[in-house]
């Protein structure tokens, strides 16, 4: 008899539900615990006419415009995404002219850097972010603004039947999709994060750089994606759950 397989999602909401749609399309049973929390800040915005392009390192910093009501004054903006799903809520939200790159920040500033921009670019951003895309593009030419329209809290504790459920073994593998979601789940665990935890979960991550916290606290089950992508994600959920249940 095959153990069920069963997986925790950290990523925030909405994207957590949406990748346990996902899962459990694959017969992956799946339960969300958002450990960042997306809030909007009052950050006044710059007027549209003075850029040439819009660049977005996540589909957060869209959602932060549309929440304000802002997303339409930008929309005459061609828009360089940093990869394919930020790219498509771009243009769910009617941006006509869309450019994805491969998925990490040096894939955008390429991208960017290539494509001949000849004004600045708007950068709405996140407070926390783990690189710097206006000094990556800086030596090619481009001048990039990037204002913080949000931040993304982190979680200071996992719900309790969660926690249990962990301590217990009932999750076979944890999704993690950044650096700093992999380090508040960390956190969140503190003293309760046992040898059992680190030595018999599968810790599926998005990068090496995801997987870095992971690594520091000694987990030693850690797989990553192939390329830094939801569907690669699921690709990776895919193969685990097929191992785990022999197929």
């Amino acid at each position: 008899m095959t153990r069920p397989v069963r997986m925790l999602v950290t990523r925030p909401e909405p994207d957590a539900q949406m990748t346990v749609l996902r899962l459990r399309a694959l017969d992956i049973d799946s339960d969300a615990a958002p450990l960042l929390e997306r809030q909007p800040l009052d950050t006044p915005l710059p007027p549209p006419e003075r850029f040439a392009a819009l660049a977005l390192t996540s589909a957060n910093g869209l959602r932060a415009l549309a929440d304000r009501g802002a997303a339409g004054a930008y929309r005459h903006l061609p828009v360089y995404a940093v990869g394919g799903r930020t790219a498509f809520e771009a243009e769910a939200l009617g941006f006509p002219k869309v450019f994805a790159a491969g998925g990490t920040l040096a894939d955008l500033a390429e991208l960017i850097a290539r494509a001949g921009i000849t004004g600045p670019v708007f950068h709405p951003a996140g407070r926390h972010r783990s690189g710097d895309l206006a000094r990556s593009v800086a030596d090619h030419g481009v001048t990039v603004e990037t204002i913080e329209v949000y931040d993304m809290v982190a979680a200071r504790h996992l719900p309790e039947p969660v926690v249990a459920d962990l301590e217990a073994g009932e999750f076979c593998a944890v999704l993690f999709y950044s650096h700093r979601t992999a380090q508040t789940f960390l956190n969140c665990l503190g003293d309760r994060l046992t040898r059992r935890m680190r030595e018999g979960i599968e810790m599926l991550c998005l990068s090496e750089n995801v997987a870095a916290p992971l690594i520091a606290a000694h987990c030693t089950r850690i797989s990553l994606a192939d390329r830094p992508e939801d569907s690669a994600m699921m690709t990776l959920a895919l193969a685990f759950a097929r191992e785990q249940n022999g197929a």
